[in-house]
Order: structure tokens, then sequence, then C-alpha cells
């Protein structure tokens, strides 16, 4: 493991979360954003008074087509590397999606993503990871766009724990900027909360979801993958992929 990737991966288990900063290519990410844009903006006239995440935010599945998607988002070395340390070796990524909150929105309450315990039963228990949110923005998201804010630490805690901490202010909640390139991989169990997004831009925050091989969630709104896409694909990186596969 390279030093900058031991040490991420460090900072990911102590703190819930890291970024890398400018790990994608602006060009590459450029090129997302003019395919996804008109696709973006005609779902969200369409879907405007229906928001799916609370007021003026937006979530919808991402289609896998080029140059929305592009192997280099899914097979980073630097992201699978921190990814297979953290997890396994087999793990998978199953979900592509778009979190977008566009003027108007407000602060979210602050909460944990796929909170069902595996075991309810003991809903507290302590396990080690099996999901991981690896995600980038495709517009520069300062202060002023709607930020993610994370309570470091958190996802280490009892969920009561953790809630009153952040809830009383001992536990601090830190605002995570993301610069075009810049990649923010979490632990889905730190608390966290969206942020208004106070311009005329939507948010757009891309999101790859990796998970150990045998998890399986059949809630999630996925896509599937064209086969012309799939074809195009080497068997290694098929096998990080776990996605129903399109007939055309």
């Amino acid at each position: 493991m390279c030093i900058k990737a031991k040490d991420k991966v460090a900072e990911l288990e102590r703190e819930g979360f890291c970024v890398l900063e400018n790990l994608f290519p602006a060009p590459l990410i450029n090129a997302s954003r003019e395919a996804f844009w008109p696709i973006l903006t005609s779902y969200l006239s369409a879907n405007k008074n229906t928001p799916n995440r609370g007021p003026h935010r937006h979530f919808m599945a991402v289609p896998f087509q080029t140059p929305i998607f592009s192997p280099e988002f899914f097979f980073s070395p630097t992201i699978l590397e921190m990814v297979r340390s953290t997890l396994d070796d087999r793990a998978v990524a199953d979900q592509w999606s778009c979190d977008t909150p566009v003027l108007g929105s407000q602060y979210q309450h602050v909460h944990v993503d796929y909170h069902r315990p595996l075991f309810p039963e003991i809903p507290d228990l302590p396990l080690p990871p099996y999901m991981l949110a690896v995600s980038f923005g495709l517009v520069r998201i300062g202060e002023e766009h709607g930020p993610i804010e994370i309570a470091a630490g958190t996802h280490r805690m009892k969920r009561e724990e953790a809630q009153r901490g952040v809830t009383t202010g001992e536990i601090p909640l830190q605002q995570v900027p993301l610069e075009i390139g810049d990649v923010l991989i979490r632990h889905p169990w730190a608390l966290h909360r969206g942020t208004p997004n106070r311009t005329s831009t939507p948010r757009a925050l891309l999101t790859i979801r990796y998970v150990r091989r045998w998890y399986e969630d059949r809630s999630r709104d996925v896509l599937s993958i064209p086969i012309s896409v799939w074809e195009s694909l080497t068997e290694d990186q098929e096998r990080v992929l776990s996605f129903p596969i399109g007939e055309s």
C-alpha cells in the first residue's frame, strides 16, 4: 500500500471519513458533468414538487453511460486499495447515484445512511465495516453549495451516545467542502447531515457504494449496465461491479 493510501486509511478508521484531494482530473469530471447535466435538469424539473430526500433535495440513480460513467471513477487504484484494505479484497460496487440539493434546501436532521442493522436484536453490536461511500462533486462544493457535515468518530460509537454528543455540541459537525476532483470516502454510520444549497446551481454529488460481496440490499435504486459497456470492461473490472446487466 502506498504511503498516501495508508495514511488515508488510518484517517478513515479514526475519523470516519477522509478526503482525497485532486484525485480525478478536471477534464474527466467536466465531461461527466456535461453529459449528465441535461439528464439531471430534466429530472429536477419533472420532480420539482416531489423531492425524495427532504424539501428541495433529490436522489436519483445514475446511468452507466459514457462519459457520465468512467472506469476511472469505479476502478481508481487508490480508491480500490483503500476499499479493499477497509473491507476486503472481494468488495464490490453496488450503487451509483446522485444526491442533489437545490436552492431552497435546508439543514437535514443528523442521521446515518443504510441504518438497518445486520442483527436487529443487537443494534449496537460492534462489527467490522462492511460498507463505504465514495463521493465526488460534478461542481465545486463550497460552503454556499450545501456541503455535507460529518461528526468525526461517531461511526465507532453507540448510536444514542453519538447522537447525544452531537445534540449537546460535545461532538462538532465538520463541514466537508470539495473542489473539482476531490473524493470523499466515508463510513455511512458516521453521523452527518446535508446543509442548504444557497445558489442557483444544483449541487450534484455522485456516490459509489462499495460493500462486502455477501451484503445484499434489494431496496437500492440502481440502473442496469448496458451490455456494450459491460463488454468493454476487463474481467477484473467486471468482478468489482454488482449491478444488473441490460440487454442493450
